[in-house]
């Protein structure tokens, strides 16, 4: 008997089950979580990597004009309070985590590259932002040239695709724009960093939605 919840929909039990059931979703899933997992695990290393490169000072007009202030908190609210929202969706939509966890793949890589191919500085008069949980995955350690392109807006925009509620999706978007204005307060990021950032992910997003075929997973049984 297929269990509901007081809306009709599935139940969580219910929705993973039968994604686990459907092959094209199972294999997505399984494998897609392994890649991430084995990714995060070696993050650390590239990332500290790429601390000890020395790096091009950009000339920044907008960071120029904007005293730096510690916006920790609210940054730090805001991602992660959308986070949960994600997952929240995603308990009973595994598709939605299917779409995150194999574009966040791609960005990743992408991101990898870029940043390792554009070396720089940290933008002048940088505060480091205080992010406990981010942190775990740069190794606990200070990472200050993890620039072009920021993650923290990718991460917005990448939750900002993956939601399919038009409520939560108001709220993505006011979300990415709060995000990125407060990254360029705390001058973490350039701010070619945070504007290039929401271009470049809805590209991957695109490229892997058409490559991977995920937009017929949605109503797809087998």
């Amino acid at each position: 008997m297929c269990i509901v919840t007081e809306l009709g929909k599935p139940s969580v039990k219910q929705a993973w089950t039968t994604a686990l059931q459907s092959p094209k979703k199972r294999d997505k899933l399984l494998i897609g979580s392994f890649i991430v997992a084995i990714m995060l695990s070696g993050m650390p290393i590239f990332f500290n990597y790429i601390q000890k490169r020395q790096g091009v000072l950009l000339s920044d007009w907008v960071l120029a004009n904007i005293p730096a202030h510690d916006v920790s908190i609210i940054i730090f609210t805001i991602i992660w309070g959308m986070a949960a929202l994600t997952f929240a969706r995603a308990l009973y939509n595994p598709v939605i985590y299917i779409n995150y966890v194999w574009t966040l793949i791609f960005i990743n890589l992408a991101r990898m590259l870029t940043i390792y191919l554009i070396p720089l500085d940290p933008p002048v008069g940088l505060i480091h932002l205080l992010d406990p949980l981010t942190n775990v995955f740069y190794g606990n350690t200070v990472i200050t040239r993890d620039l072009f392109f920021s993650g923290h807006t990718s991460t917005m925009v990448l939750i900002f695709l993956c939601l399919e509620k038009r409520s939560d999706k108001v709220m993505g978007f006011i979300a990415i724009i709060a995000v990125m204005v407060l990254l360029l307060v705390q001058h973490i990021h350039y701010t070619i960093d945070v504007v290039a950032a929401p271009f470049l992910v809805y590209l991957i997003f695109l490229a892997v939605r058409k490559i991977l075929k995920l937009d017929q997973l949605k109503n797809s049984e087998n």
